[in-house]
């Protein structure tokens, strides 16, 4: 079985920082792709970022220069590094994977439980 754990949000007040993490644990045989989604209340969930696992990133207009989107293979962790937050950047944090666990014949999408950001003074 695989799984994500988040780990990293909080509250902070406009312009601090905050950096997410994202453990995929389990029967993993390799990790690809591996991102950070959000979801604001009454708003569809989002991209905010995305590391392939030639660590080639894609980031939202919105975020790009304030976010830096890492990850340490040999961990099968994905970090979000955020920076100048916004009362706009509130929201719920989603991590993304797409893992070939042990066995199977194929990847598949994995996602995390979800963590709080809220940007508040």
């Amino acid at each position: 079985q695989v799984q994500l754990v988040e780990s990293g949000g909080g509250l902070v007040q406009p312009g601090g920082s905050l950096r997410l993490s994202c453990a995929a644990s389990g029967s993993i045989f390799s990790v690809n792709a591996m991102g950070w989604y959000r979801q604001a209340p009454g708003k569809q969930r989002e991209l905010v970022a995305t590391i392939n696992s030639r660590s080639s990133t894609n980031y939202a207009d919105s975020v790009k220069g304030r976010f830096t989107i890492s990850r340490d293979n040999a961990k099968n962790t994905v970090y979000l590094q955020m920076n100048s937050l916004k009362p706009e950047d509130t929201a719920v944090y989603y991590c993304n994977a797409d893992i070939w666990a042990v066995g199977r014949y194929r990847s598949s999408d994995y996602w995390g439980q979800g963590t709080q950001v809220t940007v508040s003074s």
